[in-house]
């Protein structure tokens, strides 16, 4: 039976723990040069209906660096993109491929997608969840600290779907987190109710940056204007002026805290150039780790099951 990745709340926490310890092997065996092939003869679909760097060139090489091939899909200039049905494409595609990896707006279109498709779908960014990003920076976490269990994180600013990733991330693994947002910009209110039901879940949102940041191991950070909210710039700027993550909102923070974000970043204003480039910075490490942490999740999804058993 085939296995997507729409949410984190599709792999459990021993799971994810798994994953992670994966992703390490793969990025220590890439180092040293070690092949390793789980992928010959497979290809991903990579459908973009959102531009992106990191999504697309970490899947295209991690599927290249496992020995399979991806292939970049656009709407504009697939039949997508003049109104074929969502479920007929995913059908059609599934006949080729062997796995699709979707970066898009819309979750329902997601969701649509992964009911027809008869392959591994992963969800490589929708308005309401980035799964694989908020498993690369626990994957970032895990690297520095040894360990994700006891952690306090801080999210500061947009309730986005980064926001929403966490809070799922922390009902699986168990860490403190703190989500400061502004009113109007928090996360998504059926994903924190599910969230705040659960007793393992320590999850707190709050409107003051400094509260959130006091104590923390990770001060964690987003644009204030994601893609497709660019008619709201110049009133978002106001609204989170008060969010930016610098020098004197780290103080806040722990003595050997680092700060992600998950990028493109704009300098001096969400973060500063300074933090940026500081020494709690673990962002350009965190980029890197998008494409060991996505080989985890390909070969995961679309190894022979001859091979490795089921899905």
């Amino acid at each position: 039976m085939k296995r997507n990745l729409l949410s984190i709340m599709d792999l459990g926490g021993e799971e994810i723990h798994s994953l992670l310890g994966r992703a390490m092997e793969l990025k220590a065996m890439q180092k040293e040069g070690i092949g390793h092939h789980p992928l010959a003869g497979k290809t991903l679909g990579m459908i973009f209906e959102k531009s992106s760097t990191r999504t697309r060139v970490s899947f295209e090489v991690g599927a290249f660096q496992l020995g399979g091939n991806a292939l970049f899909l656009s709407p504009r200039d697939t039949q997508i993109g003049r109104g074929e049905p969502i479920a007929d494409t995913a059908r059609v595609l599934s006949r080729y491929l062997d796995g699709i990896m979707i970066r898009t707006y819309s979750q329902k279109i997601l969701e649509e997608f992964a009911e027809y498709a008869t392959v591994p779908v992963i969800n490589g960014l929708s308005d309401l969840l980035h799964p694989c990003q908020v498993l690369t920076d626990l994957l970032t976490v895990k690297e520095k600290f040894g360990n994700l269990e006891n952690r306090k994180i801080a999210w500061i600013g947009d309730g986005n779907n980064m926001a929403n990733s966490w809070i799922n991330a922390a009902r699986r693994i168990g860490f403190e987190l703190v989500l400061a947002c502004p009113k109007g910009h928090k996360p998504d209110e059926k994903i924190l109710a599910m969230a705040l039901k659960e007793d393992k879940a320590n999850i707190s949102v709050v409107e003051d940056p400094a509260e959130a940041a006091t104590g923390s191991d990770v001060i964690n950070t987003d644009v204030w204007t994601s893609m497709g909210q660019e008619d709201e710039y110049e009133e978002r700027k106001k609204v989170f002026a008060a969010y930016q993550v610098n020098n004197e909102l780290l103080s806040h923070a722990s003595g050997n805290a680092i700060v992600l974000h998950c990028l493109p970043a704009h300098r001096d204003e969400e973060i500063t150039h300074e933090v940026i480039e500081g020494p709690n910075s673990a962002i350009f490490d965190q980029a890197e780790n998008r494409l060991h942490l996505q080989k985890a999740v390909m070969e995961l999804l679309m190894k022979n099951k001859q091979e490795h058993g089921s899905y």
